[in-house]
């Protein structure tokens, strides 16, 4: 049997249990799947689940892949929401490819970069991962959009998500490029930034699809000694 059949079955089990349910019949009338018997046949034989005349119930393996599954998934709906504006509607098919190819390693990069969102845009949980467990509370995103940047503080621009091509060589003409050491100083009532010794007003619609991440002064690093 394929394995992005069983995934799917995984990650229903986990919804359907997230809303208090694990009942056989439930879960055979939510699948879509085209031989719902086989699938949970699948899972008993697999050591994934423990089915029986009445519910079906995770192992620990199935659990713990069923967990990746949607954490991978819930990440990257954050991931294409919040860095690519994209519709919360139409980003599941693609979070649904992501979920299959991503490392343990990247998506625990995914999410300090998004500052470890509790929940995706849906307001569903987002199961914590050992990236999570380093910090007692939720952290800010490691890149923010320009106009959430700090006034007075020196950034990096890491990348740009341009509405409209033609914006990147006009932003490229100013210097305004991935890549380039801005310092904010000015959020109202437009964006100005500085790079090098030049000063750049910005509209904030556009400084929206710009990137930052702050970056760390021999200054700073020698008030924290």
């Amino acid at each position: 049997m394929e394995r992005e059949r069983i995934d799917e079955a995984l990650e229903l089990l986990w919804v359907l249990g997230e809303e208090g349910y694990d009942d056989i019949k439930r879960f055979k009338l939510s699948s879509d799947d085209p031989d719902v018997g086989m699938l949970t046949d699948t899972l008993q034989k697999e050591g994934l689940a423990e089915v029986g005349d009445s519910a079906i119930k995770f192992t620990e393996k199935g659990k713990k892949i069923a967990r990746g599954l949607i954490r991978r998934h819930r990440l990257a709906e954050r991931l294409f929401t919040d860095v690519f504006d994209l519709s919360k509607d139409v980003v599941d098919e693609d979070a649904c490819k992501m979920e299959h190819i991503l490392s343990e390693e990247l998506t625990d990069s995914v999410c300090t970069f998004l500052g470890h969102p509790p929940a995706c845009p849906h307001g569903k949980p987002i199961p914590r991962g050992e990236c999570c467990k380093k910090y007692k509370v939720d952290v800010q995103p490691v890149v923010v959009r320009l106009p959430e940047f700090e006034v007075g503080q020196q950034g990096k621009i890491v990348f740009i998500t341009p509405s409209d091509a033609s914006r990147i060589s006009r932003l490229s003409s100013i210097g305004v490029i991935p890549g380039a050491v801005i310092r904010l100083v000015q959020r109202r009532p437009s964006v100005v930034l500085q790079i090098d010794e030049t000063t750049i007003a910005i509209d904030p619609e556009l400084a929206r699809e710009i990137f930052i991440k702050k970056t760390v002064t021999s200054n700073s690093k020698d008030s924290n000694k």
